[in-house]
């Protein structure tokens, strides 16, 4: 039986759009279950290191080098890329979308389409007319999902999945996760799913 492998995510962050765009192809070409994570780093980033921004914003020359990295990155694997005008963008609403639509056929499209909007095309991702065209585009009616995004019920899932990632020892995004064990960066893909196959077979 295969071994999922979590994917922990912030539509706000640069890495998680490599790692998000790569992930779900790699993971079905190796035979392992993908599950999508949502969660924000905003109240990890205040509760961990005190602050209420981007660390490569805090940290320019560390942002600097984000940037860059990405642009390579995107480069390397032929991804579009376009550096957003707005960094970070509020990402709550999309998230909420992804929580609404675990376990559904679209999500992964819808996902990576979050992504492509924010870091390839420069979109504002919390404006819910955007994310209804997305999922128009998907052949998914949005009204539903949005609705559902904003109940009680899961706006809690999203601070639930938040909660959760501070337990598991995650700082920051994109996080591949297997049985507890914490793999962190999108360049640590390839190890997170090796290690899921190597699971599977004991």
């Amino acid at each position: 039986m295969a071994t999922s492998l979590e994917f922990w995510f912030d539509f706000a962050s640069t890495y998680s759009h490599v790692g998000a765009l790569r992930i779900e192809e790699e993971c079905r070409a190796a035979g392992v279950l993908l599950v999508w994570k949502p969660f924000l780093l905003g109240p990890l980033f205040t509760a961990q290191q005190g602050i209420k921004d981007s660390p490569f914003n805090v940290q320019p020359v560390k942002g600097r080098y984000m940037w860059r990295d990405v642009e390579r990155l995107c480069a390397k694997h032929d991804f579009p890329w376009r550096r957003p005008t707005v960094f970070p963008r509020n990402s709550i609403l999309a998230a909420r979308v992804a929580c609404a639509g675990e376990g559904q056929p679209w999500l992964g499209d819808f996902i990576r389409g979050v992504f492509l909007a924010n870091f390839a095309e420069d979109r504002d991702i919390s404006d819910p007319s955007m994310l209804s065209k997305l999922l128009k585009g998907l052949g998914v009616d949005p009204e539903p999902v949005l609705e559902r995004a904003v109940t009680a019920e899961n706006k809690a899932k999203l601070r639930a999945n938040t909660e959760q990632a501070e337990a598991l020892g995650i700082f920051g995004a994109p996080n591949c996760v297997i049985g507890g064990e914490l793999f962190f960066g999108q360049d640590r893909i390839s190890d997170a799913i090796a290690w899921a196959l190597a699971d599977a077979r004991t």
